[in-house]
């Protein structure tokens, strides 16, 4: 038997969500990356993707919701002969009142009734503000018709692509898989975009989600340039709410503030270590200002039967398009700062190490020990300085200077720690003495060559 079309499966599964489609991720299974698992009824799908170790599904199950818990253990049986783990991702509270899962709170989502935004635009003078601002800057919001978007030749389509670009360009993390990748020009027809326009140039971007068994809209992408006067995402999303409100529709939902709300310390932590790398707080105030009618916890659930270790691995796995190295090298040499502040923070533990009296013995002298530390004090207090204000200059001095010392080091190594060199041990600190100060003169001139965005 011929495998299906994925046109066929996406239609198959466009119908299933037109008469089911309950979760507020329900459209975005329909983005390019998920594979879909039909039940033998022909009433339900899942979508997934496969990490190698789990196959991760994009919420609950789309089916009748009687069905759900067959469904899913239906969806857990092909998994395991498959030999695969199974997780659901971003799913909320009904999901456990029809299937026995474990679940884990990882964040929340706003919602509004677009009915009453009208009345939260009234309580809220901040937020007036910021919508003022943007309409006197100029700043004009018009909804985009599905032809400007399906046409890749039309001058909508170009700008937004344009705009997306330049967005991309100013993010911290390399682009994500899952259900955050941005997809705005699938599907059309069934969407609600609307384009923030100054001076004839677009500037800002929204695409709405239908959440059809909810009579609901998700503001999946809301894109705004760097360069966009304030208010502009404001007026966005001033605009989708009133177009939902005269469209009848009940439900409005920006999705998910991930680490939000009540969740584990463990996650607590992450939120805070991971703020390099994403504006966890940020994102939840931005949601807040917009005053949300109620926010719903957002769970990642898992199978009774599995261990609690999994889920998370196999979920983040799946955001990082199945490899946390590549998608962590990624991240890192496309963003300039990133590398400046892995450079300095690993610095001050070698710093210290080099001045501990244990490391005297390999030095010519205590002297020599000494001018070593004094260098690696100033470098890490310059390597922060340049993170403080990115100046190409100095990116590129620093670079020359690393490498000076990594020729320094190897002068040293060769005339004075080779030779007196003992065990295994010695030759690994000799080895990582040289590997550490060459690999770090590569990566600032990487750096040095691919500058942090500036807008």
């Amino acid at each position: 038997m011929d495998e299906p079309s994925p046109q066929r499966e996406h239609d198959r599964v466009l119908e299933l969500l037109k008469r089911y489609g309950w979760n507020s991720t329900s459209f975005q299974v329909l983005d390019p990356g998920f594979h879909y698992w039909f039940d033998d009824a022909a009433d339900a799908c899942v979508a997934y993707v496969d990490t190698g170790g789990a196959w991760v599904a994009a919420g609950a199950p789309i089916g009748p919701p009687e069905r759900l818990a067959q469904v899913a253990a239906d969806f857990e049986a092909a998994a395991q002969a498959r030999g695969r783990r199974v997780c659901f991702f971003a799913t909320e509270a009904r999901f456990a009142e029809f299937v026995p899962v474990e679940m884990m709170p990882i964040g929340e989502q706003p919602t509004w009734e677009p009915q009453r935004w009208e009345e939260t635009l009234r309580s809220s003078r901040s937020l007036r503000e910021q919508l003022r601002r943007a309409r006197a800057r100029g700043v004009t919001v018009r909804p985009v018709a599905p032809e400007e978007l399906r046409n890749p030749e039309h001058p909508t389509r170009r700008a937004v692509e344009r705009l997306l670009e330049r967005w991309f360009a100013s993010r911290r993390m390399a682009p994500m898989g899952f259900l955050v990748q941005v997809s705005p020009f699938e599907f059309p027809e069934e969407r609600r975009a609307f384009v923030g326009e100054l001076k004839g140039q677009v500037v800002c971007f929204l695409s709405a989600a239908p959440i059809f068994a909810r009579q609901g809209w998700l503001l999946q992408h809301v894109v705004r340039d760097p360069r966009a006067p304030n208010g502009s995402t404001e007026l966005m999303v001033d605009a989708a709410m009133r177009a939902a409100a005269q469209d009848g529709r009940r439900y409005v939902t920006l999705g998910l503030a991930p680490l939000s709300g009540e969740v584990a310390p463990w996650l607590r932590a992450a939120r805070f270590w991971g703020s390099a790398l994403f504006d966890f707080e940020g994102l939840r105030a931005f949601k807040a200002r917009l005053r949300p009618h109620a926010w719903d916890v957002i769970h990642l659930a898992w199978p009774t039967r599995t261990s609690n270790v999994w889920p998370m691995y196999d979920a983040l796995r799946a955001f990082a398009r199945g490899s946390f190295l590549r998608f962590g090298v990624s991240t890192l040499l496309r963003r300039a700062d990133l590398i400046v502040r892995m450079l300095a923070m690993l610095l001050i533990p070698w710093t210290v190490l080099l001045a501990l009296p244990v490391s005297t013995t390999h030095f010519p002298s205590r002297g020599v020990q000494w001018a070593w530390v004094l260098f690696d004090v100033g470098l890490t207090g310059a390597l922060f300085g340049l993170l403080h204000r990115w100046r190409s200059w100095l990116a590129g001095l620093l670079g020359g200077v690393i490498a000076l010392d990594t020729c320094l080091t190897a002068w040293q190594a060769a005339v004075y720690n080779t030779p007196r060199a003992q065990g295994a041990l010695d030759w690994v600190i000799i080895t990582v003495s040289l590997l550490a100060p060459a690999t770090a003169a590569g990566l600032l001139g990487w750096a040095w060559r691919h500058p942090p965005p500036r807008f």
